[in-house]
């Protein structure tokens, strides 16, 4: 469910429209408001107001569907449910599931009873703020099984998708939001000495998978420009180099799938943070220009020490099983609260 459906509607615009257009014009202003939020002691009125308006919206949701548990996947409706609590004392158990690197205050709230977060760091951080240490679970950031495991040998796999045998594939992802300068870093390629194709997943952003099939058609090399599709996973396994924002659930799939990642111009508060976990357990180079990009590229290419090394720490640091872990921990507290009721 998409708790801003429930929302007003001045909450919805100041923080997805609000949130996009900060982001693309004026990012330092953005850094600088989720820098200082995060130092806050006191919850903002207009947080406050809109997590007490959607938690009164929810009402008729939960009694319809009576859950056993809710799972909250972004801070906006953790905070919501928390005020929910607050207000109902039928409420069910609430579990936040952090996915990213770091954890911002806005995460934090006294009636949440479970954490499932990526890191033993963000577990400190979050026993810090004041939470019981046996209340937060470090599984790592769930994704599906299929990241970790294919069935099929790299050649056939490329096979069944239609890609070349004989060139490097750089996979490309940019998000969902349309922010990031995906035909920029695309031909930004142009200067990589190694025998390459890419493949670029615009999700769905139609106007951006339209806007890169037909800069496929200027570049020497082959382009294989994609709009949403359901089976990511396999053009991660097939694929020699991931070129991304570090969006948390990106980054996840892609450590699961063992795949060096070039991180590209990350927005400004938590995928920075995540780009500096990413690159200090050497998973991943961040390119901090497009000038800079075809080198580290066909440095993963070209490289195999270096190359090995980022699959290394890939499969050191990547949760294949996080998905597993965050749902027996939840179904344990759903047992667990029969138990007590009955």
């Amino acid at each position: 469910m998409d708790s801003y459906d429930y929302a007003a509607l001045v909450v919805s615009r100041v923080v997805s429209d609000g949130y996009l257009q900060m982001v693309k014009t004026i990012p330092q202003l953005y850094r600088y408001i989720y820098n200082r939020a995060e130092r806050a002691t006191e919850v903002g009125r207009f947080r406050t107001w809109a997590h007490q308006f959607t938690a009164g919206n929810l009402r008729p949701l939960m009694l319809e569907m009576r859950p056993d548990v809710v799972v909250c996947t972004h801070a906006f409706p953790c905070g919501a449910m928390a005020e929910y609590k607050a207000l109902f004392p039928d409420a069910p158990p609430v579990v936040a599931i952090v996915t990213d690197f770091a954890v911002h205050g806005f995460w934090i709230h006294e009636r949440v009873d479970r954490y499932v977060v990526a890191t033993e760091a963000m577990r400190d951080a979050i026993v810090a703020r004041g939470v019981e240490k046996g209340a937060i679970a470090v599984t790592g950031i769930p994704v599906r099984c299929e990241f970790a495991f294919c069935s099929e040998s790299r050649s056939a796999l490329r096979e069944r998708l239609n890609l070349p045998q004989d060139r490097r594939i750089v996979l490309l992802m940019g998000g969902g939001l349309g922010i990031a300068p995906i035909e920029a870093m695309l031909a930004a390629l142009r200067p990589v000495r190694a025998p390459l194709a890419a493949v670029v997943i615009a999700g769905r952003n139609t106007r951006a998978a339209r806007r890169l099939t037909e800069a496929a058609e200027r570049l020497d090399f082959p382009v294989r420009a994609l709009g949403f599709v359901d089976n990511v996973y396999d053009y991660m396994h097939a694929a020699d180099v991931l070129v991304t924002k570090p969006g948390g659930l990106t980054s996840s799939e892609a450590l699961v799938a063992a795949l060096p990642m070039v991180l590209c111009r990350p927005l400004p508060g938590q995928e920075e943070r995540n780009a500096r976990v990413l690159v200090e357990s050497g998973a991943a180079i961040r390119s901090r220009s497009l000038e800079e990009l075809p080198n580290i590229v066909e440095t993963l290419l070209c490289d195999s020490k270096r190359r090995e090394d980022a699959v290394a720490a890939a499969r050191r640091i990547g949760r294949p099983n996080a998905a597993a872990e965050a749902a027996e921990m939840i179904a344990g507290m759903v047992e667990l609260g029969k138990e007590v009721v009955a």
